[in-house]
């Protein structure tokens, strides 16, 4: 077995939806891993991580509207407002989604079904670097029971 490890780093442009997906595959296809596990995990407490529909982009739409329905921002009983008007709804969203994820690796891709996309979910208003720790075990030929 092999342990690799990054940490990626996005700019994001403020809230929204960034597809990860291509970045996180670079990084097998370096790497070259066959058969293995992907972990990531975003540090951070206003942004996370989703996996979605990736093929219509008016999906990706729905879910952001969605967020601002369930999380909306500026509501009068939010008292955590050091950071801005996004601060309190940033938390909650993230507390809604995930800050890891882990997909399977098999024959050098990540098992995503065939309209599943990676996402990093950007809660704040303004533009973040957001670091996500990119890690994955490759398992070697003799390694592997079936």
């Amino acid at each position: 077995m092999k342990w690799y490890k990054k940490t990626l780093t996005i700019r994001t442009r403020g809230i929204g939806m960034l597809p990860i997906t291509e970045q996180v595959t670079e990084y097998l296809r370096k790497w070259q891993v066959n058969e293995g596990m992907c972990h990531l995990y975003i540090q951070h407490t206003s942004a996370s991580l989703t996996i979605n529909e990736s093929f219509d982009h008016t999906a990706q739409v729905d879910m952001e509207a969605f967020m601002e329905q369930i999380a909306p921002q500026e509501q009068p009983w939010m008292s955590h407002t050091m950071e801005g008007k996004d601060d309190s709804s940033s938390h909650l969203r993230t507390m809604l989604t995930n800050v890891s994820l882990s997909i399977p690796i098999e024959n050098g891709e990540l098992c995503l079904g065939t309209w599943q996309g990676i996402y990093l979910l950007e809660h704040r208003n303004s533009p973040h670097n957001r670091q996500i720790l990119v890690r994955c075990l490759s398992i070697e030929e003799g390694d592997i029971n079936e």
